[in-house]
């Protein structure tokens, strides 16, 4: 569980500071070959660390540990559960593989908004128009 737990806090932890760095590097500030190698040095060890590393520790933890085998059911009329009454039979290393998912989506989710959050870097939302009563921009002319 330990390592588990760890190796998400520190992916949260790689994440925040590209989130970190965003904010303190100018959009149009000009990218040297070094700091492209080492950004994409960087980018990489988290693409490792949360699609291999993260759900290894999961699947790890959950068939080690906790004994989530495919022998256990979970869900079932052969369960010792709550749920005997199910005609659907679901083991725990089901519902282990179906949490991995649930990671994996979770990260390319993070992924894609670390993308925008790293895009619109330094830009502004524009000035709010006073509008009309009836929502139309007011003018001077």
């Amino acid at each position: 569980m330990t390592a588990f737990v760890m190796s998400f806090l520190l992916s949260l932890v790689m994440g925040g500071s590209i989130v970190w760095y965003s904010k303190r590097r100018r959009a149009d500030a000009p990218l040297s070959w070094g700091e492209a190698m080492a950004a994409a040095t960087y980018v990489f060890a988290i693409m490792f660390w949360v699609y291999g590393v993260v759900p290894h520790q999961w699947l790890a933890w959950t068939q080690n540990e906790l004994k989530w085998r495919s022998d256990a059911i979970l869900i079932g009329p052969s369960s010792t559960g709550l749920f005997q009454w199910s005609p659907i039979t679901m083991s725990k290393q089901t519902v282990g593989d179906i949490v991995v998912v649930l990671i994996y989506g979770f990260y390319l989710t993070a992924q894609v908004a670390l993308w925008a959050v790293w895009q619109h870097r330094g830009k502004k939302a524009p000035a709010e128009v006073e509008t009309s009563p009836y929502g139309r921009p007011l003018v001077k002319v």
